[in-house]
Parts: C-alpha cells; sequence; structure tokens
C-alpha cells in the first residue's frame, strides 16, 4: 500500500464526511490511517523491486564465489 492509497481512502472519507457534521472526524480518521501504515514499515514497490535485484546480484556472486572455492578446494586435495 502507498501513500497514493492512503491519500485516495482519506478522499473518499473527506467526500463522505463533508456531507455530515462530522468533519473533525475526517481529520483524524485520516491522522489514524497514516499513524496505523507507518507502523505497518511497509515499502514501496520501487525500493521491493530495488532490493530484489540486489539480491538477485548478491546470489550470483555468492554462487561464483561458491564455484572457485570448490575448484580451488579440489585443486588442493
Amino acid at each position: 500500500m502507498s501513500m497514493q492509497f492512503v491519500e485516495e481512502l482519506s478522499s473518499r472519507i473527506r467526500e463522505t464526511l463533508s456531507q455530515s457534521p462530522a468533519g473533525d472526524l475526517e481529520k483524524n480518521i485520516h491522522a489514524l490511517l497514516q499513524s496505523a501504515f507507518t507502523k505497518l514499515a511497509l515499502v514501496s514497490r520501487e525500493e521491493f523491486d530495488i532490493q530484489t535485484e540486489v539480491l538477485r546480484q548478491t546470489r550470483e556472486k555468492l554462487d561464483t564465489l561458491e564455484r572457485q572455492l570448490s575448484k580451488l578446494e579440489q585443486h588442493n586435495d
């Protein structure tokens, strides 16, 4: 979930509440939603994709190093 989702949800709530006497309630709900999503420690899709690529590259390097180590161990035996 992104901040865009929170903003859209907040906007919908604001529209609904603008027709009622509960104007302050909208501000409280918005703050509550932002707080809840912040506590979830969510990351953006972009950050997730970046970290996935970093992990893929790290795994490739590890595989290469393991192969090199295996060759060195066989050579020393």
